[in-house]
């Protein structure tokens, strides 16, 4: 039962996020149970991004299923760490005084809001997985998903970022623009490593692999499924 309670709190906390999100990111701005939010958005993300990748693993075996439901949130979540320290030590140089604390909490309800979105999905690319074999497909219907909810997720992150981080004074309009440098760095960022971090899916013909050789890279090989699609290759 006490597991259950904190498994709900957990979820409780992922809810307040998404539904009082003004008041929850005016919480954030003060460190109200800072810690708390932290843990509850990393397990709960990273609980919906699991399922998601179980599912897109599942397409090719077992095994990619259980690898896939491991890399996604890893995806995120080392994205974040990567990113995160630059955003941080950016706005310091410009006279902010938040904690490291006050950030992670920040970018991990960008996470959740994408983790979320992710989870709704999930009915979907279920759907076409079993009505179709087109591999190509799926990756391009994939890629488009992601995209999608991330370029949410990044959205909902800049309009959060105006609660908790800007201020009224002269560095205010410097940290916007540090804000949307960073936003395209962390996007940069997340592809590649997706691409390291690769194959989700796993390709039908192929045996079972952790990680494929690193050659080429994600922008190239949307083109090629592309065109692959369309019959030009």
């Amino acid at each position: 039962m006490q597991k259950q309670s904190i498994a709900n709190n957990y979820f409780v906390v992922l809810t307040n996020s998404l539904r009082e999100r003004q008041g929850f990111l005016e919480e954030i701005r003060e460190k109200v149970r800072l810690q708390t939010k932290i843990i509850s958005l990393l397990v709960c993300s990273s609980l919906f991004l699991a399922i998601y990748g179980a599912i897109i693993g599942a397409y090719h075996s077992w095994m990619q299923a259980l690898s896939s439901a491991i890399k996604l949130p890893a995806l995120y979540l080392i994205t974040l760490l990567i990113c995160l320290p630059t955003l941080y030590f950016a706005n310091i140089i410009f006279g902010d005084k938040r904690s490291f604390g006050q950030y992670f909490a920040l970018v991990l309800t960008a996470v959740s809001v994408t983790s979320v979105l992710l989870f709704s999905f999930a009915p979907i690319t279920l759907f076409f997985m079993l009505s179709t074999g087109n591999y190509q497909f799926l990756i391009l219907l994939n890629v488009i998903i992601f995209a999608a909810t991330g370029f949410i997720g990044v959205s909902s992150l800049y309009k959060a970022a105006k609660v908790v981080l800007e201020q009224d004074g002269e560095n205010s309009k410097t940290r916007r623009k540090i804000l949307r440098s960073w936003l395209f760095l962390y996007a940069f960022v997340g592809s590649q490593l997706g691409w390291t971090l690769r194959p989700f899916f796993g390709t039908p013909t192929a045996p079972f692999t952790l990680f494929r050789e690193r050659e080429g890279n994600f922008y190239l090989s949307i083109i090629q499924s592309l065109a692959h699609l369309l019959g030009f290759s």
